[in-house]
C-alpha cells in the first residue's frame, strides 16, 4: 500500500466506533467496586502515555459507574492504573437514591472513592440543596466538606457558613464559622450549628443568638430547636428575652405550637412591666393564657423603691383574673380585647408554708391570694402579720397595698394584736374584726371592732410599770409610734379594771386565744428561702 499511516488511522477509527457501540450496549457480568466502569459515551479515545499507562478519553454523554454510584459528564479522562479520573462540564454524581452532586469539574480518586468538585457545586439529598464553590465528597462515608463558603436551602429555611460538613446518610450538616440561618419564623447567628435536613432540627453547640418573628431573643450554647414541631430545649443556662420578661435557667424547654414552656434549675424570671423577679427550682409557663406555676422553693420579689416585698411558698401560681370570671364566656369580643390589654387583669396564688418579708412588714400563712386589680393580699389559714412592733392574727387577713407599699389591713374573725413589752409582758387587743392603717409602709393605727377586749401595761413618765388595764368595749382604737403602743382609746360600752402592777401575775394576764409567734417570724430575706 502507498498510504500505510492513513490505513492505520482508518482501522483505529473503525475500531473505536466498534468499541463505542459496544460501550452503549454492554452490561457488566459482575460488579467491581474497586474500578470505574464505562457505561456509555459518544466517543472513546485510547492514549498510551507509557508502557504501563493507557488513558481512556471519553466525550459526549459520558456515563460511568463504580459500585452503585453513577457518574455523568460531557467529557472525562480515565486512568485506572493510577486510580484517577477527571471530568468536565455538566458533571453529576448520583450516589444512592437521593444524593445528587452537580459541578463543572470533578477530580476523583477511584480507590479512595474521594471526589473533589468545583465550579458551582450543588448537592441535593431530596430535602435540601447545598451550593458551594468547592466540595470534597467522600463516597465511602457519604461526607461532604466545603471550606470556601456554602449555602443550604431547605424549603423556606436558608443557612450560610464559611465551612461545612455534610453527612449525607444522616442528612446532618455541621455548619462552622460565621453561621447564619434565616427562616420566616426566626433567625440564628452562631459559630457552629448542627442541622438535619430531614427533621429540620437545629442543634446548638456554641454560643448562639436566636431572634424570632415575635421579637423574642434566645442566647444559648447548648440545645435544639425543631422548625417542624416548634419544640425546643436549651441547656447551659440560656437567656430568653420575651418583651418585658427575661428567663434564665439551667435548662429551658418550650413548645411554640402550644405556647407552653418549662424552665428548671435555678430559674430566674424578671418581669420589668410588673416589677417582679421570680426565683424557683422549676417554672411552667403558658404564654397563650398568660399563666405560670413555680415550684421547688419559689421566691417572688415585688420590687419597690426602698423596701421590696419577698414572697415564698411551696408553690406559686399566677394567671389572669378574667379566667376566674365565670361569666367570661358571656362578655363581648370588644370587652375581651380590652381585658387582654389590662395589666391589672392578673392574680397571684401561693400555697403552703407561705412567708412574706419586707423591712417594714413580715407575714406567714398557709395560702395567699393577691389581686393586681385591687392590690390586695388575702392571707388564709392561721395568718400572722408583724409590723411596727405588732403581731396581728386572725382567721383571714387582707393586706391592701398602694404603690406597692402596705396601705390598709383588714382582719376577720378572732382578730388579735399583740406587742411584747418585755419577755412575758404583752400588750393585747382582741376583737371580732380589725382595721389597720399604714403610714409610709409601717403600721400607724388599728381599730378593733366587735367585742373588743384589751390587756395593756401602764407606764409612767420614767417608763416604770404602774398598773395593768384589763378592759372591753365595742370599739378600741390603737395608735402606734416608733413601734410602741402610744395610746389606746375605748369607745362605746366601756368596762374594765386597772390592776396594780404587783397584784397580778403577768404570766396569767392573757386574753383567750393568745399566742406569741415570734419564732415563726421571717427575720431576713435570706431566711425565708432557707
Amino acid at each position: 500500500m502507498r498510504h500505510p499511516k492513513a490505513f492505520r488511522s482508518l482501522c483505529l477509527t473503525i475500531g473505536l466506533l466498534t468499541i463505542t457501540c459496544m460501550l452503549s450496549a454492554q452490561e457488566p457480568v459482575s460488579e467491581d467496586t474497586t474500578r470505574v466502569q464505562i457505561i456509555g459515551a459518544e466517543r472513546l479515545t485510547l492514549l498510551k502515555t507509557d508502557d504501563t499507562t493507557t488513558l481512556q478519553i471519553l466525550a459526549g454523554k459520558v456515563k460511568l459507574k463504580q459500585g452503585k454510584t453513577l457518574f455523568f459528564c460531557d467529557s472525562c479522562v480515565l486512568n485506572n492504573s493510577s486510580n484517577l479520573f477527571e471530568a468536565w462540564s455538566n458533571v453529576q454524581i448520583k450516589d444512592s437514591d437521593s444524593i445528587n452532586v452537580f459541578a463543572k469539574h470533578l477530580r476523583y480518586l477511584i480507590d479512595k472513592k474521594l471526589a473533589y468538585l468545583d465550579g458551582g457545586v450543588r448537592l441535593s439529598d431530596g430535602k435540601a440543596q447545598l451550593t458551594t464553590p468547592e466540595l470534597e465528597y467522600d463516597l465511602n462515608t457519604d461526607i461532604g466538606i466545603y471550606k470556601k463558603g456554602g449555602k443550604l436551602v431547605n424549603k423556606k429555611t436558608v443557612l450560610t457558613s464559611k465551612e461545612g460538613y455534610y453527612y449525607a446518610s444522616l442528612k446532618d450538616v455541621y455548619f462552622k464559622n460565621d453561621v447564619y440561618l434565616k427562616d420566616p419564623a426566626y433567625e440564628i447567628r452562631t459559630d457552629s450549628l448542627l442541622y438535619n435536613t430531614g427533621t429540620q432540627t437545629n442543634r446548638f453547640i456554641a454560643k448562639t443568638v436566636i431572634l424570632d418573628s415575635t421579637g423574642r431573643s434566645i442566647e444559648t450554647t447548648d440545645g435544639f430547636y425543631s422548625t417542624v414541631s416548634g419544640k425546643a430545649e436549651f441547656g447551659q443556662r440560656p437567656i430568653i428575652k420575651d418583651g418585658p420578661t427575661t428567663i434564665v435557667g439551667d435548662r429551658v424547654a418550650f413548645d411554640d405550637s402550644s405556647g407552653t414552656s418549662q424552665a428548671a434549675g435555678n430559674v430566674i424570671i424578671v418581669d420589668t412591666a410588673q416589677g417582679t423577679t421570680l426565683l424557683a427550682g422549676e417554672v411552667f409557663r403558658d404564654n397563650k393564657k398568660e399563666r405560670f406555676l413555680a415550684t421547688k422553693k419559689p421566691l417572688l420579689i415585688i420590687e419597690q423603691d426602698r423596701d421590696s416585698i419577698y414572697v415564698t411558698a411551696d408553690t406559686i401560681y399566677s394567671g389572669k383574673l378574667s379566667e376566674l370570671d365565670t361569666m367570661s364566656t358571656k362578655r363581648s369580643k370588644k370587652d375581651s380585647l380590652i381585658k387582654a390589654k389590662d395589666s391589672t387583669d392578673r392574680y397571684l396564688e401561693a400555697f403552703h408554708q407561705v412567708r412574706i418579708f419586707s423591712d417594714s412588714l413580715q407575714a406567714v400563712c398557709d395560702s395567699l391570694f393577691y389581686s393586681y386589680k385591687d392590690s390586695t393580699y388575702r392571707l388564709y389559714t392561721e395568718p400572722v402579720i408583724w409590723s411596727n412592733g405588732s403581731q396581728i392574727t386572725g382567721d383571714t387577713v387582707w393586706l391592701q397595698t398602694k404603690n406597692k407599699k402596705p396601705h390598709r389591713l383588714k382582719v376577720f374573725e378572732n382578730s388579735m394584736l399583740v406587742q411584747q413589752q418585755e419577755p412575758g409582758l404583752y400588750n393585747q387587743i382582741a376583737s371580732i374584726r380589725m382595721d389597720g392603717y399604714f403610714s409610709n409602709g409601717e403600721l400607724d393605727s388599728v381599730r378593733a371592732i366587735g367585742e373588743a377586749r384589751t390587756i395593756y401595761y401602764i407606764q409612767d413618765e420614767d417608763s416604770a410599770y404602774t398598773g395593768i388595764n384589763e378592759s372591753k368595749s365595742d370599739i378600741i382604737d390603737i395608735y402606734l409610734l416608733k413601734k410602741e403602743l402610744e395610746k389606746i382609746v375605748l369607745r362605746n360600752e366601756v368596762s374594765g379594771t386597772i390592776w396594780p402592777i404587783g397584784q397580778k401575775d403577768p404570766l396569767q394576764m392573757r386574753l383567750p386565744n393568745f399566742r406569741w409567734l415570734e419564732p415563726r417570724r421571717p427575720k431576713s430575706k435570706l431566711e425565708i428561702i432557707e
